[in-house]
């Protein structure tokens, strides 16, 4: 199965991931000295963060690399790790008084920039659908639509920066995100060998779950929600400098 097109696609998965991950920490780390807390706590906050993150990535690729992700004989079990805990990690951080003291500092315009990410990330699907492991409706020619917003978000950081958005649009766009991901998402596990798979094409999709492809559902994805997340928060209740 292996084959240039898609080691290439592995490896734009690993580098996209490095990228915008460093990329959100930088954010993170501004946040946290923007805080009234000491020096120490700055540190030691910042150095958790980045600790929970390497034990999620060690995690993660132990998950997909022994082979449990991907044995559906599991399923849910298999899944439910990579799904649930980001989600609640992700809730935890836009929500709770620390997550909002960090993220208040991070600035609408770049919020929407790293969503930029998306564009990658449709191109990287395309290349597995050109290497015949993911089906069709996983890609731009199918039913994932995400690249629209990869697409958008330069020309709407760009209004956002120039004030020349209004904020109910901004709302708009990021409920349309959210929708556009909900939608690949979905797509994704209806394409898988589940009880319940509704997309019998073929190659199903598995290829998701196994390394570097893995780091799709455990990071990138839930990179773009919680950017949404952080968006919608900010917009609508007005706590961002």
């Amino acid at each position: 199965m292996s084959s240039p097109l898609l080691l290439s696609a592995q490896v734009g998965f690993v580098v996209t991931t490095l990228i915008y991950i460093r990329l959100l920490l930088q954010e993170f780390r501004f946040g946290i000295q923007q805080t009234s807390r000491s020096e120490e706590k700055k540190k030691s906050l910042y150095r958790n963060i980045v600790i929970a993150l390497i034990g999620w990535a060690a995690f993660t690729g132990i998950w997909s690399l022994s082979g449990i992700f991907g044995n559906f004989s599991l399923f849910p079990f298999n899944a439910v790790p990579i799904l649930l805990i980001p989600l609640i990690v992700v809730m935890w951080l836009t929500f709770s008084k620390t997550g909002v003291e960090i993220t208040r500092f991070i600035t609408p315009a770049r919020l929407v920039r790293l969503q930029s990410f998306r564009i990658l990330v449709e191109l990287l699907l395309w290349a597995l659908l050109l290497a015949h492991v993911v089906p069709i409706q996983m890609t731009f020619e199918g039913r994932n639509f995400d690249i629209l917003v990869g697409l958008t978000a330069p020309v709407v950081a760009y209004l956002v920066v120039r004030n020349k958005i209004a904020r109910t649009i901004l709302i708009v766009w990021n409920v349309l995100g959210l929708a556009l991901l909900i939608n690949i998402v979905a797509t994704a596990i209806l394409s898988m060998p589940v009880p319940f798979r509704i997309f019998m094409n073929e190659p199903a999709n598995t290829i998701v779950t196994t390394f570097p492809v893995s780091l799709l559902p455990s990071f990138l994805v839930p990179m773009a929600y919680f950017l949404h997340f952080l968006s919608l928060r900010q917009l609508l209740t007005g706590k961002n400098t």
